[in-house]
């Protein structure tokens, strides 16, 4: 067994608790953030793999759509799952590209069966402290995060309300017609601009 292999058993034991899984995750992700060798673009699929890692984006999904979820057919929850899956991870990024080097002071968690919150203050450099609070769920042997509340404000609770009026004003198909236009423009911001020749 490689070194590389026994240090990843050693800080991923199966018997992890939900404060110990988000420290590792956030963690990972610091590292990403403070590494200078990495170029934006790498940081930024360093960043999207981690949060497809950390998040029960399935879970997430399905409290997002709330009652619009019963009413579809299993192929449109999985085609939403995968837009939300995007515009969770570019919403995560865009919060990363933010980052400036606080720090994270971890105060507490509550277990309720398979779900746990683990509490935390996020120590900004002008010294102030922002309470974030991430809800897990257990699945197997990891805990994975299905919502995240900065300063009391539920990420689930916020996009919920948006969906469902765009869903009730219009239709669940314009809903899904903006999801993938969100998407549409994010890919082309991505995609490098080959130069204009000067002819």
């Amino acid at each position: 067994m490689t070194a590389a292999v026994m240090l990843l058993l050693a800080s991923s034991p199966a018997w992890a608790g939900p404060t110990d899984q988000l420290r590792e995750y956030t963690d990972q992700v610091i590292k990403v953030l403070d590494d200078p060798a990495l170029a934006r673009q790498d940081r930024r699929a360093a960043v999207r793999k981690l949060a497809h890692e950390a998040f029960d984006v399935t879970e997430t999904a399905k409290r997002v759509l709330a009652r619009h979820w019963q009413a579809r057919t299993p192929a449109e929850r999985e085609e939403f799952t995968q837009l939300f899956a995007d515009l969770l991870e570019r919403t995560y990024i865009a919060r990363m590209d933010e980052y400036g080097g606080e720090r994270i002071r971890y105060v507490g968690e509550s277990l309720d069966g398979e779900l746990a919150t683990v509490r935390a203050r996020i120590m900004t450099r002008a010294g102030t402290e922002v309470p974030v609070e991430s809800r897990m769920v257990r699945r197997g042997e990891r805990w994975l995060i299905y919502d995240v509340l900065i300063e009391n404000v539920s990420l689930i609770a916020n996009y919920r309300s948006q969906f469902d009026r765009i869903v009730r004003a219009n239709s669940y198909e314009e809903l899904i017609r903006r999801l993938k236009h969100k998407r549409d423009e994010f890919l082309n911001e991505s995609t490098p601009r080959a130069p204009r020749s000067s002819g």
